[in-house]
Protein backbone atom coordinates (compact mmCIF):
# COMPACT_ATOMS: atom_id res chain seq x y z
CA UNK A 1 0.00 0.00 0.00
CA UNK A 2 1.30 3.45 -0.91
CA UNK A 3 0.76 6.19 1.65
CA UNK A 4 -1.13 9.19 0.29
CA UNK A 5 0.55 12.58 0.39
CA UNK A 6 -0.99 15.18 2.68
CA UNK A 7 -1.11 18.95 2.72
CA UNK A 8 0.48 19.16 6.17
CA UNK A 9 -2.87 19.30 7.92
CA UNK A 10 -3.70 15.63 7.47
CA UNK A 11 -5.88 16.02 4.37
CA UNK A 12 -5.07 13.83 1.39
CA UNK A 13 -3.72 15.69 -1.62
CA UNK A 14 -4.49 14.40 -5.10
CA UNK A 15 -3.62 15.87 -8.47
CA UNK A 16 -6.06 18.60 -9.50
CA UNK A 17 -8.13 18.24 -12.64
CA UNK A 18 -6.67 20.16 -15.58
CA UNK A 19 -6.86 20.77 -19.31
CA UNK A 20 -3.49 21.17 -20.99
CA UNK A 21 -3.00 22.89 -24.34
CA UNK A 22 0.30 23.84 -25.94
CA UNK A 23 -0.54 26.43 -28.60
CA UNK A 24 2.95 27.86 -29.20
CA UNK A 25 4.93 26.24 -31.99
CA UNK A 26 8.63 26.43 -31.12
CA UNK A 27 11.43 26.74 -33.67
CA UNK A 28 14.60 26.00 -31.72
CA UNK A 29 18.26 26.22 -32.68
CA UNK A 30 20.71 28.27 -34.70
CA UNK A 31 19.18 29.55 -37.93
CA UNK A 32 15.65 28.72 -36.75
CA UNK A 33 14.31 32.16 -37.77
CA UNK A 34 14.65 31.28 -41.45
CA UNK A 35 12.90 27.97 -40.85
CA UNK A 36 10.13 29.65 -38.88
CA UNK A 37 9.43 32.32 -41.44
CA UNK A 38 9.46 29.85 -44.31
CA UNK A 39 6.72 27.93 -42.51
CA UNK A 40 4.77 30.81 -40.94
CA UNK A 41 4.80 33.64 -43.49
CA UNK A 42 1.59 32.45 -45.09
CA UNK A 43 -0.18 32.86 -41.74
CA UNK A 44 1.34 36.27 -40.95
CA UNK A 45 -0.82 39.25 -41.86
CA UNK A 46 0.11 41.89 -44.40
CA UNK A 47 0.83 44.68 -41.89
CA UNK A 48 3.28 43.59 -39.21
CA UNK A 49 4.12 45.55 -36.07
CA UNK A 50 7.81 44.89 -35.44
CA UNK A 51 8.22 45.56 -31.73
CA UNK A 52 11.51 45.75 -29.84
CA UNK A 53 13.29 47.49 -26.98
CA UNK A 54 16.07 50.05 -26.78
CA UNK A 55 17.68 49.16 -30.09
CA UNK A 56 20.16 46.41 -29.23
CA UNK A 57 18.51 44.22 -31.88
CA UNK A 58 19.60 46.80 -34.44
CA UNK A 59 23.18 46.79 -33.20
CA UNK A 60 23.51 43.01 -33.22
CA UNK A 61 21.93 42.54 -36.65
CA UNK A 62 18.82 40.63 -35.52
CA UNK A 63 16.50 43.47 -36.56
CA UNK A 64 17.92 43.63 -40.06
CA UNK A 65 17.68 39.87 -40.46
CA UNK A 66 14.02 39.77 -39.39
CA UNK A 67 13.10 42.87 -41.39
CA UNK A 68 14.67 41.37 -44.52
CA UNK A 69 12.64 38.19 -44.08
CA UNK A 70 9.40 40.17 -43.70
CA UNK A 71 10.07 42.59 -46.55
CA UNK A 72 11.09 39.72 -48.78
CA UNK A 73 7.59 38.34 -48.30
CA UNK A 74 6.01 41.70 -49.17
CA UNK A 75 4.92 42.59 -45.65
CA UNK A 76 4.38 46.20 -44.56
CA UNK A 77 6.36 46.91 -41.39
CA UNK A 78 5.20 49.22 -38.60
CA UNK A 79 8.05 49.87 -36.18
CA UNK A 80 7.30 50.05 -32.45
CA UNK A 81 10.46 50.59 -30.42
CA UNK A 82 11.47 51.69 -26.95
CA UNK A 83 9.81 48.96 -24.88
CA UNK A 84 11.59 49.21 -21.56
CA UNK A 85 12.56 46.63 -18.94
CA UNK A 86 9.57 46.36 -16.59
CA UNK A 87 7.25 47.50 -19.42
CA UNK A 88 4.68 50.06 -18.41
CA UNK A 89 0.94 50.09 -18.91
CA UNK A 90 1.26 53.43 -20.73
CA UNK A 91 3.69 51.88 -23.23
CA UNK A 92 1.30 49.01 -23.90
CA UNK A 93 -1.55 51.47 -24.48
CA UNK A 94 0.69 53.44 -26.86
CA UNK A 95 1.36 50.28 -28.83
CA UNK A 96 -2.32 49.36 -28.94
CA UNK A 97 -3.22 52.79 -30.31
CA UNK A 98 -0.54 52.48 -33.00
CA UNK A 99 -1.77 48.99 -33.93
CA UNK A 100 -5.31 50.28 -34.38
CA UNK A 101 -4.28 53.36 -36.36
CA UNK A 102 -2.02 51.39 -38.70
CA UNK A 103 -4.45 48.46 -39.08
CA UNK A 104 -1.83 46.03 -37.86
CA UNK A 105 -2.88 42.41 -38.36
CA UNK A 106 0.20 40.68 -36.91
CA UNK A 107 2.61 41.58 -34.10
CA UNK A 108 6.15 40.27 -33.98
CA UNK A 109 7.91 40.76 -30.65
CA UNK A 110 11.71 40.71 -31.00
CA UNK A 111 13.46 40.78 -27.65
CA UNK A 112 13.28 39.36 -24.16
CA UNK A 113 10.42 38.92 -21.73
CA UNK A 114 9.67 42.63 -21.39
CA UNK A 115 9.10 43.10 -25.12
CA UNK A 116 7.05 39.91 -25.41
CA UNK A 117 4.91 40.74 -22.36
CA UNK A 118 4.19 44.24 -23.62
CA UNK A 119 3.13 42.84 -27.00
CA UNK A 120 0.71 40.37 -25.41
CA UNK A 121 -1.17 43.29 -23.85
CA UNK A 122 -0.95 45.39 -27.03
CA UNK A 123 -2.45 42.49 -28.98
CA UNK A 124 -5.50 42.15 -26.73
CA UNK A 125 -6.00 45.86 -25.95
CA UNK A 126 -6.02 46.80 -29.63
CA UNK A 127 -9.18 44.73 -30.11
CA UNK A 128 -11.02 45.89 -26.99
CA UNK A 129 -13.38 48.84 -26.65
CA UNK A 130 -12.64 49.24 -22.94
CA UNK A 131 -9.54 49.26 -20.75
CA UNK A 132 -7.97 45.82 -20.31
CA UNK A 133 -6.86 46.49 -16.72
CA UNK A 134 -10.36 47.59 -15.68
CA UNK A 135 -11.76 44.56 -17.47
CA UNK A 136 -9.54 42.08 -15.63
CA UNK A 137 -9.30 43.70 -12.21
CA UNK A 138 -12.68 45.40 -12.13
CA UNK A 139 -15.02 43.00 -13.90
CA UNK A 140 -13.00 39.81 -13.49
CA UNK A 141 -13.15 39.07 -17.21
CA UNK A 142 -10.39 38.30 -19.67
CA UNK A 143 -9.84 38.95 -23.39
CA UNK A 144 -10.93 36.21 -25.74
CA UNK A 145 -9.36 37.63 -28.91
CA UNK A 146 -6.29 39.57 -29.98
CA UNK A 147 -4.11 40.42 -32.94
CA UNK A 148 -2.11 37.26 -33.75
CA UNK A 149 1.51 37.49 -32.66
CA UNK A 150 4.82 35.70 -32.75
CA UNK A 151 8.02 36.04 -30.74
CA UNK A 152 11.72 36.05 -31.59
CA UNK A 153 13.55 35.58 -28.30
CA UNK A 154 16.85 37.43 -27.91
CA UNK A 155 17.21 37.20 -24.11
CA UNK A 156 15.91 34.10 -22.35
CA UNK A 157 14.87 33.47 -18.76
CA UNK A 158 11.28 34.61 -18.40
CA UNK A 159 9.66 31.99 -20.63
CA UNK A 160 7.32 34.76 -21.77
CA UNK A 161 7.06 33.27 -25.26
CA UNK A 162 5.31 30.20 -23.80
CA UNK A 163 2.08 31.68 -22.45
CA UNK A 164 -0.44 34.54 -22.54
CA UNK A 165 0.42 36.03 -19.15
CA UNK A 166 2.21 39.38 -19.08
CA UNK A 167 3.77 41.32 -16.20
CA UNK A 168 3.13 45.04 -16.56
CA UNK A 169 3.94 48.03 -14.36
CA UNK A 170 1.05 50.44 -13.92
CA UNK A 171 3.01 53.45 -12.74
CA UNK A 172 0.04 55.64 -11.78
CA UNK A 173 -1.33 52.93 -9.50
CA UNK A 174 2.09 51.89 -8.08
CA UNK A 175 1.28 48.34 -9.14
CA UNK A 176 3.16 45.63 -11.00
CA UNK A 177 1.47 42.36 -11.79
CA UNK A 178 -0.17 40.06 -14.32
CA UNK A 179 -2.34 41.13 -17.22
CA UNK A 180 -3.54 38.37 -19.55
CA UNK A 181 -3.33 39.08 -23.24
CA UNK A 182 -2.55 37.02 -26.33
CA UNK A 183 0.06 34.28 -26.48
CA UNK A 184 2.45 33.82 -29.38
CA UNK A 185 1.39 31.35 -32.06
CA UNK A 186 5.05 30.61 -32.76
CA UNK A 187 8.36 31.40 -31.11
CA UNK A 188 11.92 31.46 -32.45
CA UNK A 189 14.48 30.33 -29.89
CA UNK A 190 17.91 30.79 -31.45
CA UNK A 191 20.66 30.72 -28.79
CA UNK A 192 22.92 32.67 -31.15
CA UNK A 193 20.64 35.68 -30.69
CA UNK A 194 21.68 35.87 -27.01
CA UNK A 195 25.37 36.38 -27.78
CA UNK A 196 25.25 40.16 -27.36
CA UNK A 197 23.36 40.06 -24.06
CA UNK A 198 25.63 41.26 -21.18
CA UNK A 199 26.81 38.40 -18.93
CA UNK A 200 25.00 39.66 -15.83
CA UNK A 201 21.73 39.90 -17.77
CA UNK A 202 22.19 36.32 -18.98
CA UNK A 203 22.70 35.12 -15.41
CA UNK A 204 19.82 37.23 -14.09
CA UNK A 205 17.52 35.73 -16.70
CA UNK A 206 18.68 32.21 -15.86
CA UNK A 207 17.98 32.85 -12.18
CA UNK A 208 14.44 33.87 -13.14
CA UNK A 209 14.12 30.45 -14.79
CA UNK A 210 15.39 28.77 -11.62
CA UNK A 211 12.89 30.78 -9.59
CA UNK A 212 9.98 29.72 -11.84
CA UNK A 213 10.84 26.05 -11.34
CA UNK A 214 11.43 26.43 -7.58
CA UNK A 215 8.17 28.27 -6.97
CA UNK A 216 6.21 25.79 -9.05
CA UNK A 217 7.78 22.86 -7.19
CA UNK A 218 6.97 24.30 -3.76
CA UNK A 219 3.25 24.39 -4.51
CA UNK A 220 0.76 21.69 -3.56
CA UNK A 221 1.30 18.32 -5.24
CA UNK A 222 0.49 14.68 -4.58
CA UNK A 223 3.09 12.04 -3.77
CA UNK A 224 5.37 10.89 -6.60
CA UNK A 225 4.06 13.70 -8.80
CA UNK A 226 5.66 13.75 -12.24
CA UNK A 227 5.66 17.56 -12.27
CA UNK A 228 7.87 17.59 -9.15
CA UNK A 229 10.41 15.35 -10.87
CA UNK A 230 10.40 17.52 -13.97
CA UNK A 231 10.75 20.73 -11.93
CA UNK A 232 13.72 19.32 -10.03
CA UNK A 233 15.34 18.30 -13.31
CA UNK A 234 14.87 21.80 -14.75
CA UNK A 235 16.32 23.34 -11.56
CA UNK A 236 19.34 21.07 -11.56
CA UNK A 237 19.99 21.62 -15.27
CA UNK A 238 19.69 25.39 -14.84
CA UNK A 239 22.25 25.40 -12.02
CA UNK A 240 24.64 23.16 -13.99
CA UNK A 241 24.52 25.35 -17.06
CA UNK A 242 24.76 28.63 -15.14
CA UNK A 243 28.00 27.25 -13.70
CA UNK A 244 29.18 26.40 -17.20
CA UNK A 245 28.60 30.01 -18.21
CA UNK A 246 30.58 31.20 -15.20
CA UNK A 247 33.49 29.21 -16.65
CA UNK A 248 32.86 30.33 -20.23
CA UNK A 249 30.22 32.96 -20.97
CA UNK A 250 30.39 32.04 -24.67
CA UNK A 251 29.50 28.37 -24.09
CA UNK A 252 26.72 28.06 -26.67
CA UNK A 253 25.70 24.60 -25.53
CA UNK A 254 25.07 26.00 -22.04
CA UNK A 255 23.13 28.95 -23.51
CA UNK A 256 21.05 26.52 -25.56
CA UNK A 257 20.25 24.41 -22.51
CA UNK A 258 19.28 27.49 -20.48
CA UNK A 259 17.04 28.75 -23.28
CA UNK A 260 15.11 25.48 -23.26
CA UNK A 261 15.07 25.40 -19.43
CA UNK A 262 13.41 28.81 -19.59
CA UNK A 263 10.74 27.56 -21.99
CA UNK A 264 10.13 24.38 -19.99
CA UNK A 265 9.69 26.31 -16.75
CA UNK A 266 6.85 28.39 -18.18
CA UNK A 267 5.10 26.31 -20.86
CA UNK A 268 2.66 24.94 -18.29
CA UNK A 269 3.95 21.37 -18.08
CA UNK A 270 5.43 21.81 -14.59
CA UNK A 271 2.19 23.37 -13.32
CA UNK A 272 -0.26 20.65 -14.40
CA UNK A 273 -2.47 19.40 -11.59
CA UNK A 274 -1.23 21.63 -8.79
CA UNK A 275 -1.35 25.00 -7.09
CA UNK A 276 1.95 26.85 -7.20
CA UNK A 277 3.82 29.05 -4.75
CA UNK A 278 4.83 32.26 -6.48
CA UNK A 279 4.98 34.43 -3.36
CA UNK A 280 8.60 35.48 -3.96
CA UNK A 281 7.59 36.62 -7.46
CA UNK A 282 4.69 38.61 -6.05
CA UNK A 283 6.99 40.37 -3.57
CA UNK A 284 9.55 41.16 -6.26
CA UNK A 285 6.91 42.40 -8.68
CA UNK A 286 5.74 44.97 -6.16
CA UNK A 287 9.34 45.89 -5.36
CA UNK A 288 9.59 46.62 -9.08
CA UNK A 289 6.53 48.84 -8.88
CA UNK A 290 8.26 51.11 -6.37
CA UNK A 291 11.81 50.84 -7.80
CA UNK A 292 13.36 50.03 -11.17
CA UNK A 293 15.48 47.06 -10.09
CA UNK A 294 16.19 44.14 -12.41
CA UNK A 295 13.62 41.37 -11.97
CA UNK A 296 15.98 38.38 -11.82
CA UNK A 297 18.35 40.20 -9.49
CA UNK A 298 15.49 41.20 -7.19
CA UNK A 299 14.44 37.55 -7.01
CA UNK A 300 18.02 36.55 -6.15
CA UNK A 301 17.96 38.90 -3.16
CA UNK A 302 14.52 37.85 -1.91
CA UNK A 303 14.54 34.07 -2.33
CA UNK A 304 16.98 32.97 0.41
CA UNK A 305 15.34 35.22 3.01
CA UNK A 306 11.87 33.99 2.04
CA UNK A 307 12.94 30.34 2.07
CA UNK A 308 14.52 30.67 5.53
CA UNK A 309 11.07 31.69 6.74
CA UNK A 310 9.16 28.78 5.15
CA UNK A 311 11.71 25.93 5.11
CA UNK A 312 10.13 24.25 8.14
CA UNK A 313 6.69 24.40 6.52
CA UNK A 314 7.71 22.06 3.68
CA UNK A 315 10.62 20.02 5.09
CA UNK A 316 10.27 17.05 2.74
CA UNK A 317 10.17 19.18 -0.38
CA UNK A 318 13.07 21.37 0.72
CA UNK A 319 15.13 18.29 1.64
CA UNK A 320 14.55 16.74 -1.79
CA UNK A 321 15.38 20.08 -3.43
CA UNK A 322 18.61 20.22 -1.41
CA UNK A 323 19.71 16.72 -2.41
CA UNK A 324 18.77 16.80 -6.09
CA UNK A 325 19.72 20.36 -7.03
CA UNK A 326 22.68 21.10 -4.74
CA UNK A 327 23.76 17.71 -3.36
CA UNK A 328 23.14 18.99 0.17
CA UNK A 329 21.94 16.80 3.05
CA UNK A 330 19.21 18.81 4.77
CA UNK A 331 16.43 21.25 3.94
CA UNK A 332 18.23 24.12 5.66
CA UNK A 333 21.51 23.22 3.94
CA UNK A 334 19.72 23.40 0.60
CA UNK A 335 18.55 26.95 1.31
CA UNK A 336 22.07 27.99 2.27
CA UNK A 337 23.46 26.26 -0.83
CA UNK A 338 21.06 28.36 -2.91
CA UNK A 339 22.32 31.51 -1.14
CA UNK A 340 25.91 30.44 -1.81
CA UNK A 341 25.13 29.78 -5.46
CA UNK A 342 23.72 33.29 -5.83
CA UNK A 343 26.98 34.69 -4.45
CA UNK A 344 28.97 32.36 -6.73
CA UNK A 345 27.13 33.79 -9.75
CA UNK A 346 27.92 37.37 -8.71
CA UNK A 347 24.22 38.18 -8.37
CA UNK A 348 23.12 40.69 -5.73
CA UNK A 349 22.48 39.38 -2.23
CA UNK A 350 21.28 42.63 -0.63
CA UNK A 351 18.88 45.40 -1.64
CA UNK A 352 21.76 47.88 -1.57
CA UNK A 353 23.39 45.97 -4.45
CA UNK A 354 20.38 46.34 -6.74
CA UNK A 355 21.01 49.04 -9.33
CA UNK A 356 17.85 51.02 -8.70
CA UNK A 357 17.60 54.75 -9.29
CA UNK A 358 15.13 54.80 -6.38
CA UNK A 359 16.74 54.46 -2.96
CA UNK A 360 15.42 51.32 -1.29
CA UNK A 361 14.63 52.35 2.27
CA UNK A 362 12.61 50.72 5.07
CA UNK A 363 9.79 53.13 4.18
CA UNK A 364 9.76 51.91 0.56
CA UNK A 365 9.80 48.30 1.73
CA UNK A 366 6.88 49.02 4.04
CA UNK A 367 4.87 50.16 1.01
CA UNK A 368 5.91 47.05 -0.93
CA UNK A 369 4.81 44.77 1.91
CA UNK A 370 1.51 46.59 2.35
CA UNK A 371 0.55 46.38 -1.33
CA UNK A 372 1.99 43.14 -2.70
CA UNK A 373 -0.30 40.28 -3.68
CA UNK A 374 -0.44 37.47 -1.12
CA UNK A 375 -0.62 33.92 -2.47
CA UNK A 376 -3.08 31.72 -0.61
CA UNK A 377 -1.41 28.33 -1.10
CA UNK A 378 1.52 26.18 -0.03
CA UNK A 379 3.82 26.10 1.79
CA UNK A 380 2.26 28.74 4.06
CA UNK A 381 0.36 31.97 3.58
CA UNK A 382 2.37 34.98 4.76
CA UNK A 383 1.07 38.05 6.52
CA UNK A 384 2.15 41.56 5.65
CA UNK A 385 4.28 41.96 8.76
CA UNK A 386 6.25 38.83 7.89
CA UNK A 387 6.67 40.03 4.30
CA UNK A 388 8.05 43.31 5.66
CA UNK A 389 10.37 41.34 7.94
CA UNK A 390 11.63 39.31 4.96
CA UNK A 391 12.25 42.48 2.98
CA UNK A 392 14.11 44.26 5.77
CA UNK A 393 16.30 41.18 6.24
CA UNK A 394 17.40 41.81 2.64
CA UNK A 395 18.59 45.38 3.27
Amino acid sequence: MIDAATDGGGMEVIMNKFIFSYPTKVYFGEGSAQQAFAAELGRIGETVMLAYGSGSVKKNGVYDEIKLLLEGAGKKIVDFSGIMPNPTYAKAQEGAALARNEHVDFILAVGGGSVIDCCKVISAQAMLDGDIWDMEYGKGKFPTAGIPMGAVVTASGTGAEMNAGAVITYEEKKWKGPVFGTGATFAVLDPAYTKSVPPMQVLSGAFDTLSHAMETYLGTSDQDNVSDDLALAVMRNTVVNMRRLLADINDMQARSNLMWDSAMAENGILKCGRLTDFQAHQIEHQLGAYTDCNHGQGLAVIHPAYYRHIVKDAPEKFTRFAKVVFNADTAEAGVEALAGFITECGLPTKMSQLKSTVEITPEVLRQVADTCNIIKCNPRELGREEIYEILTECL
